[in-house]
């Protein structure tokens, strides 16, 4: 059986077609209608349509979005904000005529890099969007973790941890809180906390950039940066005490990550300093940009 996977984002949906390997048989992306529910819900049908054309009609369909559905089947929490408040998975059901899965992005990723990408074989999988916002998902023994409050993985709106002077005072989050991880380690993010110090208004692969060509504010701008996602994840460490944390997202491609934040989150991890190095993985993700429509594909596994 093939299974169809479409990634619903803010500025582009993207469909898949999967065979039960892991194969990609089929591949389309069109623009999201900016602002415009109705548009969307029919886009994202037109493109199941055609994805059927290839998988035929029996495939299963997962749908990543923005965002959770809440229990009474509203969406709830999407940074694309015409589809706050909307009963999307009944109106996509309805549209497609057939029935789905539908899972946050960031849960789409997790599920596609425990499935056949980085964290492949390991127990247990936390996954990380460090992109426009930051989200996260959780794979436990090849399953998706959601709780009665789909709020697994709402890492980006816990509070950074161990926060010294450098951190304050703490950003306003977009959901109302402050000092959210969200606001301090988008893209975004970065690039605001760049200019803050006195470096160039540049977007966060720049600073990337300008910190690999040797220039000492960018360098010390990605020390930050390296410094509070350490913290970030060695509280999921504590917690939740992961085989993998698998990153994607675009600042996922900022190479020095995977050594400097390694080398830093042993200080908060609890029992290093006794047990040796976190024995965690850190690894960027394997099918990259694909991987949250890859991940919406396997929604359909039963």
């Amino acid at each position: 059986m093939k299974r169809i996977g479409v990634d619903l984002g803010g500025t582009k949906i993207e469909a898949v077609v999967l065979a039960d390997d892991g194969a990609e048989h089929w591949r389309e992306r069109i623009a999201t209608p900016a602002g415009d529910y109705r548009a969307t819900v029919e886009a994202v049908a037109a493109l199941v349509r055609r994805a059927q054309r290839t998988a035929g009609i029996d495939a299963t369909i997962g749908i990543g979005t923005p965002g959770a559905v809440t229990a009474q089947g509203l969406m709830k929490n999407c940074n694309s904000t015409c589809l706050n408040g909307q009963p999307l998975p009944a109106d996509l059901r309805a549209a497609i005529g057939r029935p789905l899965a539908i899972a946050n992005d960031a849960d789409c990723l997790a599920l596609s890099e425990a499935t056949d990408g980085a964290g492949a074989g390991a127990a247990v999988v936390f996954a990380v969007i460090l992109g426009t916002g930051v989200g996260a998902g959780v794979v436990v023994h090849g399953r998706l973790l959601q709780g009665p409050n789909r709020s697994t993985g709402e890492w980006g709106h816990d509070p950074l941890p161990w926060a010294d002077e450098d951190d304050l005072p703490a950003p306003r989050c977009w959901c109302g809180q402050h000092g959210c991880l969200e606001t301090w380690l988008s893209g975004p993010a970065l690039a605001r906390d760049h200019a803050a110090r006195g470096g160039a208004a540049v977007d966060g692969a720049q600073v990337a950039a300008r910190a690999a060509a040797g220039d000492p504010a960018a360098a010390a701008t990605l020390e930050r940066h390296a410094s509070r996602l350490a913290r970030g994840l060695a509280a999921v460490i504590n917690l939740l005490d992961p085989d993998v944390v698998v990153l994607g997202g675009g600042l996922s491609r900022i190479g020095t990550l995977y050594e400097r934040v390694p080398a830093l989150w042993d200080r908060w991890v609890f029992g290093a300093a006794v047990d040796g190095p976190v024995r965690t993985r850190l690894v960027p993700a394997r099918h990259g940009d694909a991987s949250g429509v890859r991940g919406a594909a396997w929604l359909g596994r039963g």
